[in-house]
Parts: structure tokens; C-alpha cells; sequence
């Protein structure tokens, strides 16, 4: 807990957030119930804020429930309308338009949540929550990718740093790589997975540091379909089939094999570090994401946030806009921060020296000054598009060019679909 104590101790002087005055008071004792997907170090980490804020607040209860990530976008949209279920649910920043559109959700009080203190307090990215005068949600943190490398393989290779650029990651790769008499892998040099966070890394980072730019019109266009793009795909794809230091599905998901000690690196989320803390014999260290050949640095910048649903009404309303109102204070912040690894929203919180330089979480933190967010009009749909170019140059042979120009057009028609 004393990384950043200090720092975000005078944070929250500083920042007085308050978001306006609050002065709500249950009658009688409340109970409302917080829904989260479920994720080991999340759950840790929202049950002691859960715990603090009933101490807090005697007169309210809050009752949390989680599910698997696969099926808790279906659970939300069962419940709420059923009048059961969460009065405080959490959703992934690219969920926001569905959530609003099937009337999940409700716009959080401006007299409590002022806009114009949100904007001055948190980082950019979370204007994508507002719609018309109000927010619609808000986040605890914020996430950025980096390289997870396993220092007892890199000594075991003897290799002495981390991959600073594309070339320098191909080569360390190959050093990492181990396989058997047959030829069969035993040991990746790094793990690849577009299902987890690679779909990220593809656009907001090696589309552009390739020379592209993956969107047009604020993401409503699609633009990988370029000569960059195809070296985008070019380069992960022949991460197998040129180098073959990795392959597809190895140990079935990219954090497995990392966690097993039997992937040298590891491209994730700023979240993975409470899970790999709490991995026995497991050596890590972490690095930001290797530049391109001629220097361009690029990263992807992401978050979850909560929101109050349709479902809360009356005293529960006023309840969830207390809780909500605390899970987004600093001091939630760096709860979070200690417990999950995930950045705080606040940039005061956040971009301090000594955070930039921590040996776990300095990576992530140095790489949000220059992330990119992609704003998804269905993220879960854009990601299987990703997921299905990959397979077709992998599984079916299709020329690279074919499948990023067929991927294009995929994603498109999800974005017309939704915009036009």
C-alpha cells in the first residue's frame, strides 16, 4: 500500500473531490447490490472498497455479485429490465452506447457528478462517458499495455534487457524460443492471442507505428485496409509463420503460457500485475511496448467504469449516487491501484515521477502519454473481426492483403450499422 500513499493522500487534498455537495441520509437501512464480472484481484479490491464504504455509511449495504466475463453482458441485460439485479454495475468503456440505447443505465446527477469538475479532475479519456450534459458513468481506473517478460528466461538466454524496438523484440523472441526433437513448441517466445489484448496492440500500436492511422471521422471509418495495415498483419502474423517463435492457442491463452513460466514475454494489460504478483516461482518484470524500427512509440489506453442502472430508484438511487460517488474518490484509487495494478483516472493521482519509475506499474504509466483510445461501437464485434483475419491467414492461407481488406469491410458494416 505505500507506493503511491503519499502522493495520492495529497491528491485528494488537492483535488477536493467533491463533486458538489451530497447530503443524502437513509431513514431506514438500504441495501443495494453492485454487479462486477468476475477477476480475482477486481473482486479483492472492490470488496474492501465495499467494506470501507459500509463503515462509512452504516445505513447502507452494499451486496456484490460477479459472474464469468462470457456471461455477464447477458446476465446485465436480463436483469435490469426485470427490475432485479445490480443498482451499480460496472461495464467496459466500449459498452457504453449499448448499455444507454437499451435504457440499462441512467445519467449520473450533475449536482453530485459536475461535469465541469470531472473534466478538470480525470484524464481526457473519460469524456467518451458523457452524452448531451451529464456523464453516464466514470472510472476507478485506467489501463495501458506493456511487455510482461520472464527475467529467469531472458538470463537463462542471456539476454540483458528488454526488446526496445519491433527488430530487437523478433530477435529476443527467437532466443526465447525452445521446441522439442519432433519440433514441437515447448516454449514461445512470446504469446499471441487476438482475442485478449493483441487486437488492441494491432490497431492502436503497430497499424500506426507502421505509418497508419487504423480510423477516420472520430472512429467511424475504418483505414487499416493500407499498405500499412497489410504490414501490420504481415508482421504479427509472421511472428509464426516467418520467425516461429509462437504459435496460436499455445497453453489455450496467452496468460496461461506466461504464468507457466513457458512464454518469454507477454503483451497485456496494466490489470495482469495483481495476478502475476500472486504467481509462485514466476520471475517478471515489465517494460513498455518496443517502438518501431524508426522510433515511434504507440499504445492503447482503456477502461472500466460504473454506472447507476434504470433499476435504481428512490432511497436506492441515492444510495448507489454515495457508492459511486466514493468508488471514484482517490482514496478508491489507490486501493485499486494497489490490489488490481490498474492506473488511477486522475492525472494528478497518476503521471507523478515516482509513479513513472515504478518498477511494476512505471511501464503502463509512461504509456499513457501516448495512447490511443479506440471508441467501439460494439467491441465484442470488432474484436471477433480481428480474431477472424488472423484465423484466415493462419488457418485458411488467405493472402494477407485479402484478409485485412475483408476484415475492413466486416468491421465497417458494424460501425455503418450502428452510426448510420
Amino acid at each position: 500500500m505505500g507506493m503511491v500513499k503519499h502522493l495520492l493522500t495529497g491528491a485528494v487534498a488537492g483535488l477536493a473531490m467533491t463533486f458538489g455537495s451530497l447530503s443524502v441520509k437513509a431513514s431506514e437501512p438500504v441495501e443495494i447490490e453492485y454487479w462486477q464480472y468476475f477477476f480475482e484481484a477486481r473482486v479483492k479490491a472492490m470488496s474492501t472498497l465495499v467494506d470501507n464504504f459500509e463503515k462509512a455509511n452504516p445505513d447502507i449495504t452494499v451486496k456484490m455479485t460477479h459472474f464469468p466475463y462470457a456471461d455477464y453482458r447477458t446476465k446485465v441485460a436480463a436483469a435490469i429490465p426485470a427490475g432485479i439485479g445490480p443498482d451499480v454495475v460496472q461495464l467496459f468503456y466500449g459498452w457504453l452506447n449499448d448499455y444507454i440505447n437499451a435504457e440499462l443505465i441512467q445519467p449520473l446527477p450533475t449536482d453530485v457528478f459536475s461535469v465541469a469538475q470531472i473534466e478538470k479532475d480525470f484524464f481526457p479519456m473519460v469524456q467518451a462517458m458523457k452524452r448531451g450534459d451529464a456523464y453516464y458513468a466514470l472510472p476507478t481506473a485506467v489501463r495501458s499495455l506493456a511487455l510482461f517478460y520472464n527475467t529467469r528466461l531472458f538470463e537463462e538466454a542471456g539476454i540483458t534487457k528488454p526488446p526496445a524496438t519491433l527488430d530487437e523484440l523478433v530477435e529476443t523472441a527467437k532466443k526465447l524460443t525452445k521446441r522439442d526433437a519432433a519440433g514441437n513448441l515447448t516454449q514461445v517466445g512470446i504469446t499471441l492471442g487476438m482475442a485478449g489484448q493483441d487486437h488492441h496492440w494491432f490497431r492502436e500500436v503497430l497499424v500506426r507505428q507502421f505509418g497508419g492511422n487504423p480510423y477516420l471521422d472520430d472512429y467511424k471509418t475504418v483505414n487499416y485496409n493500407s499498405d500499412a495495415g497489410k504490414a501490420a498483419l504481415d508482421f504479427y502474423t509472421g511472428l509464426i509463420t516467418k520467425n516461429r517463435v509462437t504459435q496460436l492457442g499455445f497453453m489455450d491463452e496467452a496468460q496461461a503460457a506466461f504464468k507457466a513460466g513457458r512464454a518469454g514475454m507477454h503483451i497485456d494489460g496494466s490489470f495482469r500485475i495483481g495476478a502475476l504478483d500472486r504467481t509462485r516461482g514466476l520471475k517478471w518484470a515489465v517494460a513498455e511496448l518496443p517502438a518501431s524500427n524508426d522510433g515511434v512509440k504507440s499504445n492503447y489506453s482503456s477502461y472500466w467504469v460504473n454506472g447507476i442502472t434504470t433499476k435504481a430508484k428512490g432511497e436506492k438511487f441515492e444510495a448507489a449516487v454515495k457508492f459511486m460517488k466514493y468508488i471514484s474518490s482517490p482514496e478508491a484509487m489507490q486501493i485499486w491501484l494497489d490490489t488490481v495494478g490498474e492506473l488511477p483516472a486522475m492525472p494528478a493521482a497518476a503521471l507523478t515521477d515516482e509513479n513513472k519509475m515504478n518498477e511494476k506499474f512505471g511501464a503502463f504509466i509512461r504509456g499513457l502519454g501516448y495512447a490511443n483510445t479506440t471508441i467501439f461501437a460494439n467491441e465484442s464485434g470488432q474484436r471477433q473481426v480481428m480474431v477472424d483475419m488472423v484465423n484466415k491467414v493462419m488457418l485458411e492461407k488467405m493472402p494477407t492483403a485479402q484478409a485485412i481488406a475483408e476484415a475492413a469491410t466486416e468491421e465497417q458494416k458494424i460501425l455503418d450499422g450502428y452510426y448510420k
